[in-house]
């Protein structure tokens, strides 16, 4: 423990399926290339929702949470963020020297880090506490490597930017960045929760002909119209649906934004020849789809996987904000319902009715 290292209130995970427990725990300070962030607001992801429920566990006691806004408390040696800096803290971690991060993918970095061995958090036993997604966000502060923190605008709210840390930059990234979405195309978003919906902003921005979202809530559905969508269809129509919308073509580009099996096929019929589905949502371990590798090599369906949107932090964090002050990106409505840290059973069974985009936790000031 150094200097900075501190009692805090966290909300633990001790058993998959149970309710989370907040209590004090004790956190490493940052060390060097690391940074302690004051969480002012955290939104709930599904993914943590996922580990809370055993489907990607189980890993307890852990403490979950990785959609952080907040203000930097101290950095260790050789960071370059102050004390007092708004930033906005992702999952995304990276060492800027190995083959992936030179190559331009941060997001694939294969450097393991100091955190990933060893986490900061304790419990007032001295017993290790998991350090959830490399967050470890459903807490009063987190230490994570300067490389996760990025620095946001004064006028944007701390709900509004923890969206982005994992629901904005998957969603808009895998638009911009692993699909290159061109202008003009047939486009189908499946799936219209926090990830879809900043997967329709993108795409709307691209002007395309036909831009469909798909779910099985129509209350989703809804909201999708709100956000960009010119088409809607419920799920068990949406393959048909898609064809009638294109005059039989198919679409150009489907993002599949639900980590389910089931849409993945659904994603594959609905493609054109020569169309390209982006695998954006993440199943449950252990997960299958078939396919049919001869109608994908007939039909030259290109198949991409994208991790958290092929993100580089530096350069998409930025542009996300310049969107957003521009008027093009709607960031602030993103967050349909906020709590506070002793309430985190309610936020997390609120995370899963169809009518919220996204729940956040939020931090009183300091």
């Amino acid at each position: 423990m150094n200097a900075h290292s501190r009692r805090i209130r966290a909300a633990v995970c001790h058993q998959t399926e149970t309710p989370l427990r907040v209590e004090e725990v004790d956190l490493a300070g940052p060390s060097k290339g690391e940074v302690l962030v004051r969480t002012r607001a955290c939104a709930i992801c599904h993914s943590d929702i996922s580990f809370v429920e055993g489907k990607w566990g189980p890993f307890p006691p852990t403490v979950f949470g990785h959609e952080v806004a907040g203000t930097v408390e101290a950095t260790g040696a050789g960071c370059a963020l102050n004390a007092g800096d708004r930033v906005l803290v992702s999952l995304l971690r990276s060492c800027g020297s190995c083959s992936s991060c030179v190559a331009g993918r941060p997001v694939l970095c294969e450097t393991e880090f100091d955190l990933d061995r060893q986490s900061p958090l304790t419990s007032q036993r001295r017993t290790p506490i998991g350090h959830g997604l490399r967050c470890a966000g459903f807490a009063e502060y987190v230490t994570v490597h300067a490389s996760q923190a990025v620095k946001i605008p004064d006028d944007v709210s701390f709900p509004a930017a923890s969206v982005v840390a994992c629901a904005g930059i998957t969603g808009i990234g895998a638009v911009m960045n692993t699909a290159a979405l061109p202008d003009g195309k047939h486009v189908v978003v499946i799936g219209a929760g926090g990830v879809g919906i900043n997967t329709l902003q993108a795409a709307a921005l691209r002007e395309p002909r036909k831009l469909m979202a798909v779910d099985v809530s129509q209350t989703k559905l809804e909201m999708a119209s709100r956000f960009g969508a010119t088409d809607t269809a419920l799920g068990i129509d949406a393959v048909d649906a898609v064809h009638s919308a294109t005059a039989g073509r198919g679409a150009d580009f489907i993002f599949v934004t639900v980590g389910a099996p089931p849409a993945v096929r659904q994603a594959l019929a609905m493609a054109t020849r020569g169309g390209t589905v982006v695998l954006v949502g993440m199943p449950a371990t252990g997960a299958m789809v078939e396919i049919e590798p001869a109608t994908i090599a007939n039909d030259e369906v290109r198949i991409l996987g994208s991790k958290m949107g092929s993100t580089n932090l530096a350069r998409d964090i930025p542009r996300i904000f310049e969107w957003h002050q521009a008027g093009r990106l709607r960031l602030e409505d993103l967050v349909t319902q906020t709590y506070p840290l002793d309430e985190i059973n309610e936020a997390l069974e609120a995370a899963k009715h169809p009518d919220s985009i996204r729940v956040a936790i939020e931090f009183d000031e300091p």
